[in-house]
């Protein structure tokens, strides 16, 4: 059951920011993954295993704590619909990672919340406030602080990474005409099997399976597992907190991206994209806030 936003306590929003926290972190825990098997297997297959493993750990969850009808989702057409936007949105983020740097990858992940202003006062005639307009201009600008173009090279991950922005913000839209008691199983399973047969139809697209070490299934087995408790985390804390509450702590992944890229890939820390990054952050907090 949701929780009307007039009803949410200070605790509830606590729980919420709590849980987001825990949410992304895992989340960029399976985009870190995701680079590392990057280095030896394609894009739709690692995508195809990811979520292969994360759809039978749902499934069996699911089953074992409950009744079998829950992941039957009551909207099936809305649902399969927000679930091919997530599944593009998956693979555009999954090929951006695995030619980008983690942190430059959601530098263009968080043009987000700006884009889903910029879609909801075209598509929904939402009227938007001055500040959210100066947010909108104040993310294009924290991007180009922090990717210098004309200074580095541009390619196709960038394009991907602004891509599933673009995609994501479109779900977000798509999300406020789902009823709230569809159930958290039903919209994790439809988005994995959704992602599942895409990953597969591109692989078979793109010459098929190659063969997977030990090491590789293990990976992939992890990345199941953190994909599918990302989700119920945030499914969760949207359904207990504030959505103002919930969506900025997007932003946290960029200190996780930062730590996982020193320690795992050895990328250095660059000054200017952090200074973006904290723009763009401004920006989104522009476009998010009520107005008053």
């Amino acid at each position: 059951m949701s929780i009307r936003p007039e009803t949410v306590t200070g605790s509830q929003n606590l729980r919420a920011a709590g849980l987001s926290t825990l949410g992304f972190a895992v989340f960029s825990g399976t985009d870190a993954v995701v680079k590392l098997m990057a280095q030896g297997l394609s894009v739709p297959q690692i995508t195809f295993m990811i979520t292969g493993f994360a759809f039978l750990l749902t499934v069996a969850l699911t089953l074992m704590t409950g009744p079998a009808d829950t992941l039957r989702p009551r909207q099936p057409g809305l649902a399969l619909l927000r679930g091919l936007l997530l599944a593009v949105d998956t693979l555009l983020i999954y090929y951006a990672f695995a030619m980008l740097d983690l942190a430059e990858a959601y530098v263009l992940a968080f043009l987000t919340p700006a884009l889903v202003a910029l879609l909801a006062a075209i598509l929904l005639g939402e009227r938007l406030p001055l500040a959210g307009w100066i947010g909108i201009g104040m993310g294009f600008a924290g991007v180009i602080v922090a990717l210098q173009p004309g200074a580095r090279v541009m390619n196709l991950g960038h394009a991907a990474a602004f891509g599933s922005a673009l995609v994501f913000a479109f779900s977000i839209i798509l999300l406020r005409r789902i009823r709230a008691g569809e159930s958290e199983a039903a919209m994790i399973a439809v988005l994995l099997a959704v992602l599942n047969l895409l990953a597969l139809g591109l692989t078979l697209a793109g010459g098929g399976f190659v063969a997977v070490s030990p090491a590789q299934l293990g990976l992939a087995a992890l990345a199941g597992f953190l994909t599918a408790l990302g989700h119920l985390f945030l499914i969760r804390a949207g359904r207990i907190g504030a959505a103002s509450i919930v969506a900025p702590f997007q932003y946290s992944q960029i200190i996780w991206a930062c730590i996982y890229g020193l320690v795992l890939f050895n990328t250095p820390i660059e000054p200017h994209l952090l200074l973006g990054a904290a723009v763009i952050v401004l920006s989104g907090w522009l476009v998010l806030r009520p107005a008053g």
